[in-house]
């Protein structure tokens, strides 16, 4: 079989996996959801704890930017707010087999997580919108700035809570994950460019 025919295939099951999610009832796609939530907390247990700051590396945000693009906009966003919810109420899936109430009030990492919420909205939105941000270049743009966006907010409730200055701020929440989260970002770029359709539906008619 000639290999343009496998890549076709390729193609085309690329598309019909894209609307097969798409067309999933509300149920499914909660479910997934959950599973989602559930990956998140699992790669939240790879973990290197940095000694100069209360915030540690994990894998936990390479979940966060798939569940957009694997569930789409609102579905990747609930996701997240399962994570979050479930974990409030005390399943120890957390950073470091952290949960409950009382680790999300004391423990200033909530910005973060805040971010996970707003990043898989913001990246489901914009890959189901647009067939060039599917590509890899498009991807890694959207994943790096998932990344920013997660540190930021992370940084300004890491601030807000501990009254660290600018410099402070800086050193303990931002700059020392900047070219970690680089390499994350280009990993889950390369696995999403993989996964996405690049056609629109009259293409595939």
């Amino acid at each position: 079989m000639a290999v343009s025919t496998y890549v076709e295939r390729y193609r085309t099951w690329r598309y019909e996996a894209f609307q097969w999610r798409n067309e999933l009832s509300v149920t499914k796609k909660v479910a997934l959801a959950l599973g989602m939530a559930c990956l998140t907390g699992l790669l939240a247990q790879v973990r290197i704890p940095l000694g100069f700051t209360p915030v540690p590396i994990t894998g936990q945000n390479m979940a966060v930017l798939l569940s957009g693009v694997m569930l789409g906009s609102w579905f990747g966003a609930l996701s997240m707010v399962l994570y979050i919810a479930i974990g409030a109420c005390g399943m120890p899936w957390f950073q470091n087999g952290q949960g409950g109430l009382d680790y999300l009030i004391h423990y200033p990492t909530l910005g973060y997580m805040i971010g996970f919420v707003v990043v898989a909205l913001l990246i489901g939105k914009l890959t189901d919108r647009f067939i060039f941000a599917r590509g890899f270049w498009g991807q890694i743009g959207l994943m790096y700035a998932g990344m920013i966006i997660i540190l930021g907010l992370g940084a300004g409730y890491f601030a807000a809570t501990l009254h660290t200055g600018f410099t402070v701020t800086m050193q303990k929440t931002f700059l020392p994950f900047l070219i970690g989260d680089a390499l994350k970002a280009c990993l889950v770029a390369g696995v999403a460019t993989a996964l996405l359709p690049k056609e629109s539906r009259e293409e595939n008619r």
